[in-house]
């Protein structure tokens, strides 16, 4: 018998949060990003149940859209960070992607070598977040340059990053939103500048395109939900099962270290799932799982592949029963990421992306 954890993806799940993203912004485009592994979920999957909604796809460097490319998906692909040494070039243009430029050395490259056709190009302006992009003094002479160059760059966008448009506190943002408008007025550029926090709060800051990451996934990235936040939908569901029960008396420690004490006679059951498999090492004492549908927690430290729980108050808890690391239960019952990952001291998108290959990913929908 293999072993019970699972990662079930809810395609369906998927193309309902990407329509929510799109329905938020409707003067907006909704550029899906599929980077790191389409947050985990699977690249090609993913894109595949997408393509016929998505107008455009994201990812962060050559090697996936390559993958994208092999897998037969047609769709315009953006590399988030522009190439990352000249040479890159030749590909961007043999696979006809769409291109960020974000510093001197890439608009340099660019110029330098003439495209098959002209490429489709998107000028990163740092507005605060201070990663990738032109300084904003210097952003009007870089777009002026591109656009002197309709055989080597197209379609010119202006592309920045929030760094805090989860917040509730939202004086970072509006400087960084301030910034962008004097840019927009002088360019009049069309923009691409909501993420996820962005696209679900903030309707100032959308633009021509919007990019919408971890929503699409079912993560809530912001600091105080919103009624459209609450509307995200699970995509991936953690799942294995109980492969031992222990009873044990007031007293008995459980796990390394004995992290954990039962403070009166307790049961506990063993989990077919651990940091090997990508699950936070450093979940509390407390954190919620779902056993038969039903809420408990984890107690004691988690192991390489296994992780126990207390299932004392769960009557019908037994070998073989359902757990749900997160995600939906067959009882309907849902238990979200991000609630596990507040106990872990960690957000969202770090659970999801670092689910390990291991675990098989099996779909479920519109696998189109």
């Amino acid at each position: 018998m293999a072993r019970p954890l699972t990662a079930d993806i809810d395609l369906d799940a998927l193309r309902d949060n990407y329509r929510l993203a799109r329905d938020l912004a409707p003067r907006s485009r909704a550029m899906a990003v599929l980077k790191a592994d389409a947050y985990g979920h699977g690249l090609v999957p993913c894109a595949r149940a997408l393509k016929d909604l998505a107008p455009a796809f994201a990812v962060a460097c050559l090697e996936e859209a390559e993958r994208l490319r092999q897998a037969g998906i047609t769709t315009p692909i953006l590399l988030l960070e522009g190439i990352f040494e000249a040479e890159e070039l030749a590909a961007v243009d043999a696979l006809d992607l769409w291109l960020v430029v974000h510093s001197d050395w890439q608009l340099e490259a660019m110029l330098a070598r003439r495209p098959s056709r002209p490429i489709t190009t998107w000028l990163k302006v740092d507005s605060g977040m201070h990663r990738l992009g032109f300084p904003p003094e210097r952003t009007e002479a870089a777009w002026k340059r591109l656009a002197d160059a309709p055989d080597h760059a197209c379609d010119l966008h202006l592309m920045s990053h929030f760094a805090s448009a989860d917040a509730r506190d939202d004086h970072y943002f509006r400087r960084q939103l301030a910034v962008l408008d004097a840019l927009v007025r002088d360019l009049r550029a069309p923009t691409c500048l909501a993420n996820s926090p962005a696209t679900l709060a903030w309707a100032e800051s959308h633009g021509a395109w919007n990019r919408p990451g971890v929503m699409l996934y079912g993560g809530d990235p912001l600091e105080a939900a919103n009624a459209a936040s609450r509307r995200l939908a699970p995509v991936m569901t953690l799942r294995s099962a109980i492969i031992a029960v222990r009873d044990l008396p007031a007293g008995e420690s459980v796990g390394y270290a004995g992290r954990w004490t039962a403070q009166r006679r307790s049961r506990i059951g063993v989990v077919a799932c651990g940091y090997g498999d990508g699950y936070d090492r450093h979940a509390r004492d407390g954190t919620p799982v779902l056993v038969n549908g039903r809420r408990c927690a984890i107690a004691g430290r988690v192991s390489m592949d296994m992780l126990t729980v207390d299932i004392t108050d769960i009557a019908d808890a037994d070998i073989g029963s359902e757990v749900v690391l997160w995600g939906r239960a067959a009882t309907g019952e849902v238990l979200e990421v991000d609630e596990v990952a507040r106990h872990c001291e960690a957000i969202s998108y770090t659970l999801l992306t670092g689910i390990l290959p291991r675990v098989p990913r099996r779909y479920h929908g519109a696998i189109q």
